[in-house]
């Protein structure tokens, strides 16, 4: 036997996961893909993209769950019948950014331009499907839309209606969060845990929002225990690790000096 075959022969027999196809994780992106498309684009046939996306979710279904593959018909039709309802509290996040952020124009840019209305769709999806008990295929949509937008969503977390997300990069949402309506986040905001331990997998790990909070960049807000109190308004680059009540205004001081060089 060469070196080369002692080598590759070395690689086969480590793999930790000889079955695994990476073909999901790139099959799931393009059906992410077509169900946003599907949605929004107003070329799209609606009833023939549905037929296609049935065959590709069977598919992937079948990549990311080898044994329970009976399932997926049941699990595709409880999401097709939840995506009318899924699709008008988009539109509801929708007009919560034309109406929020003095910079848009109209809700055709919303849908065309802005990462966070992508993460809020993309969230809002794989969410369903995460409680139907779809294996991997949540999770692998939600990374998706981190790699394009650059905002953490597990679709785990709990989000309510009328939702915005400006600006969007580096903002992270914790599997365990609980955010009520009309809730305004802005770039860089992180919602998480105080401590990352296995034992904690199935305790509420990430904080509660209530309705109509903002929360400015890059606050960091903490704890499963820690719930922003309904009306509150959080300034940015805050660190919170404990409730606060409601109609609050939290805000750090910051002291920036000017000092001129009087030699030139």
């Amino acid at each position: 036997m060469t070196d080369k075959e002692r080598s590759i022969r070395k690689i086969i027999s480590s793999k930790n996961r000889p079955h695994l196809d990476f073909s999901l994780k790139t099959k799931t992106e393009k059906f992410t893909d077509n169900l946003f498309y599907t949605l929004f684009d107003a070329n799209a046939c609606v009833a023939k993209n549905i037929e296609q996306l049935e065959l590709d979710f069977d598919e992937i279904y079948k990549l990311a769950c080898k044994v329970d593959v009976e399932a997926c018909s049941n699990i595709w039709a409880s999401f097709l019948s939840e995506l009318p309802e899924i699709l008008e509290n988009l539109n509801l996040d929708a007009q919560e950014l034309v109406n929020s952020d003095p910079a848009s124009n109209n809700i055709e840019e919303v849908y065309l331009a802005y990462p966070g209305f992508f993460a809020i769709a993309i969230y809002r999806l794989s969410h369903k499907l995460h409680l139907l008990k779809t294996p991997l295929i949540p999770r692998l949509m939600s990374e998706y839309a981190h790699s394009k937008t650059g905002t953490d969503i597990h679709p785990g977390a709990t989000i309510g209606k009328s939702f915005f997300i400006d600006h969007a990069t580096g903002t992270v949402i914790g599997e365990t969060c609980f955010i009520k309506d009309h809730v305004k986040i802005y770039q860089g905001v992180t919602l998480g845990a105080l401590q990352v331990s296995k034992e904690l997998k199935n305790v509420k790990r990430h904080p509660t929002v209530e309705e109509n909070v903002t929360i400015y960049a890059n606050a960091t807000i903490l704890g499963g225990k820690t719930v922003i109190g309904k009306n509150s308004i959080i300034g940015g680059n805050v660190w919170i690790t404990e409730s606060i009540p409601e109609n609050s205004l939290v805000y750090h001081k910051a002291e920036t000096r000017l000092k001129q060089n009087k030699n030139k």
